[in-house]
């Protein structure tokens, strides 16, 4: 699996990590039961703080992705089908995009609230 960052991008680290795993599971890189690298290799791999890598990662288990094994490190869970992780990955996506163009949280709710209830009632 390939896990690539860029420091000057404006989305953080953590969150281009967790995005890294996140695309790996919507493209079918990844399956239940795979092993993510263990924090402290990943770090350095990417030349970043091992703690950031650990804020990846306990966000992935936040969401369900993963769970952290004592002894095993970060294991794929079967738990969220696909579609879910697709989901995640473009909110966040779209949270970095609405921040980018300057739109606030309550309207970037709004926006949401709104095509939301468009599809619906399609």
């Amino acid at each position: 699996m390939l896990f690539r960052v860029a420091p000057g991008s404006g989305v953080p680290l953590a969150e281009q990590i967790a995005g890294s795993v996140r695309r790996a599971l919507t493209d079918g890189a990844l399956s239940p039961g795979d092993r993510l690298p263990a924090a402290r290799e990943l770090a350095g791999t990417l030349d970043v703080n091992m703690h950031t890598v650990l804020r990846a990662y306990a966000a992935l288990r936040e969401e369900g992705l993963i769970e952290l094994r004592r002894g095993r490190g970060a294991v794929v869970t079967g738990q969220i089908p696909h579609e879910r992780a697709r989901v995640i990955e473009s909110v966040r996506e779209f949270v970095t995009a609405a921040r980018r163009a300057g739109v606030g949280l309550d309207e970037a709710v709004a926006l949401l609230r709104q095509q939301y209830s468009r599809e619906v009632s399609a």
